[in-house]
Order: structure tokens, then sequence, then C-alpha cells
């Protein structure tokens, strides 16, 4: 007769195996939609679109004192009474490490979502890793794949994905070496202290970080009412509520003030930080992390449907 501990042990085996089950049926799925955001949001774009050593025309850009004279076009600078520098877009490879949270919190998925936070992180994940494989960057994922340079390198981190194991909150970066990009997608629902107490020594290792919270609509607006019964997907600890509306202001203000804190901490560090609702386009939040990659950021993204 199996002893309690045998029975546990092979329910959360199960539970694992299920779990991977499901993500390796979503990641095709997720594959087809991040080369379609892709390809609409590549068009038109050149190059990172960063200045740098190379050999294509980006910009004029007005002088700065120190610079090199030899970087001066006079013929541009001609033409009014300002001195241009005529940049050229960088062409040099660069590591770019990707990670998506992979926890069980993030296959939440409510009846105002359009997808789970998972899906559309899987889908923002590889499709910027599509368009950084056709500018020639390295890409890797912490724990999963080592950075390769490879135009299918979108496919065969999307393979990668399907036997990798479920992961928990933030990735391990202890193989991460030199100065890269990290970008980071996930709920960071943990408390941001704990969070930060992770990503501030990777920021003193020279890392260039990226952060983008996926939200479900109901994790904002918390749209119940009456009884509600609230179970936490990792712990399986539950939560009754006999008037849930009741709760709703304190649950707003703490469910921003977390996002609102770590937000900030990530900005003293140098690292940006934008949150992104499964209601909203996905490809919103893709040209907008391709813009902080790019050292061009745009507006926020956190804003609703277009």
């Amino acid at each position: 007769m199996a002893s309690i501990g045998q029975i546990v042990e092979q329910t959360a085996g199960s539970e694992v195996l299920s779990r991977a089950q499901a993500r390796a049926a979503l990641v095709p799925d997720c594959m087809v939609e991040a080369k379609r955001i892709a390809n609409t949001v590549i068009a038109g774009w050149h190059g990172r679109r960063k200045r740098g050593v190379g050999e294509n025309f980006w910009q004029f850009r007005p002088y700065a004192e120190g610079e090199s004279l030899s970087r001066i076009d006079w013929r541009r600078s001609a033409r009014d009474d300002h001195t241009y520098i005529r940049d050229r877009e960088w062409e040099a490879a660069h590591t770019v490490w990707l990670s998506c949270d992979l926890s069980p919190s993030m296959m939440y998925k409510s009846t105002f979502g359009t997808v789970s936070k998972e899906s559309r992180a899987l889908v923002l994940m590889l499709a910027l890793a599509e368009i950084l494989a056709r500018s020639g960057e390295r890409i890797g994922c912490p724990g999963i794949m080592e950075p390769v340079s490879s135009r299918n390198a979108a496919e065969r981190l999307a393979a990668a994905i399907m036997h990798a194991p479920t992961t928990s909150g933030l990735p391990e970066t202890t193989m991460i070496h030199g100065q890269s990009d990290l970008v980071l997608i996930g709920d960071f629902l943990d408390d941001a202290n704990r969070i930060m107490d992770r990503l501030t020594p990777l920021a003193r290792r020279g890392l260039r970080g990226h952060v983008v919270e996926i939200a479900d609509p109901a994790e904002e607006t918390f749209p119940y009412t009456g009884r509600t019964e609230f179970t936490d997907p990792e712990t399986g600890e539950k939560l009754v509520s006999g008037r849930a509306e009741t709760i709703r202001d304190d649950y707003q203000r703490a469910y921003l003030l977390r996002r609102e804190t770590l937000g900030e901490a990530l900005r003293r560090l140098g690292w940006s930080f934008a949150f992104h609702r499964t209601d909203h386009l996905a490809s919103e939040a893709l040209v907008a992390v391709h813009g902080y990659l790019s050292g061009m950021p745009v507006a926020s993204f956190g804003g609703g449907r277009s």
C-alpha cells in the first residue's frame, strides 16, 4: 500500500507532466502567431536602428562637443546653421537573453482576457526572437538554450521551450556573461523587494534589463462580486470572500502599488519596465520592447486596443 508521501509525490509528478504536455501543445500555435506579429511589426524596419559602426546610413543628428570632427557631414551641415553628424546603423552582433515565466500562475485566463498570460508571454518572446534573429543578433534563453546566431533561432527556441522544465519566477542567470541584454517576461506577482534582490546584482554585472509585466484584465479590475473562492495556482491555498466587491478598492491599491514599486526600482537601476494586458494587441508590446532594445523607447503600452 502506498504511503501518503508516495501518493503526494505521484500526484505532483502527474501535475508536472500534465503541465509540460499542455505547454508543448501550446507552443506551436504561439510560434505561428509570433511569426505573424513579427512580420507585421518588422515591415519597413531595417537593422536594429541603433547608431554604431556600420556601413548603412541611419540618420543625421546635431554635432555634440567632443565628438570626432571626421564624423561631421559637411554637405548636410552647409544647408543651414547647424553642424550635423552622419550616424550609421549598428551592425555588430549582440547577445539578447529572452526569458518567459512558465510557472502555474501564468496559465491564468479570465473571461475578460483573450488568451492566457502564458500564451501571450510566449508569443511576445518568440516574436521578439524572430525579429532579433533577422537582425543578426545572438538569441539565448537562460537555462533553456545557449545563445545562437541563426535565422531560425525563434524555431529553435520554441523547440527548446517545449521540452523545458516548469520554472518558477525568475530564471537562473549564472550562465550570462559580459554586457548583454536580458528581457524578462512574466506576471511578477511576487514581492517587489524580493524581485529586486535578484535583479540588482545583474545590473551591477553590466546587464541591460527589460522587464515586461503580463497581466490579465481581471487582475487589474477585480470584477468579482458576491461569494467568491480564490485559489493560489502554485500552492493550492484558498481564500473565500463572502462579498468580494468589499475588498476591491484595497486589492487594487495593493496591486498597483506593487507595480509602481517594482517599476520605480527598475528604473533606478537603469532598466526599462512596462506592462501589457492580455486584452490588448500583442504587437503594441512587441514594438515597445524592440524600441527599448534599440535605444529608441516608445510610449507606454499598457493602454487599450487599437
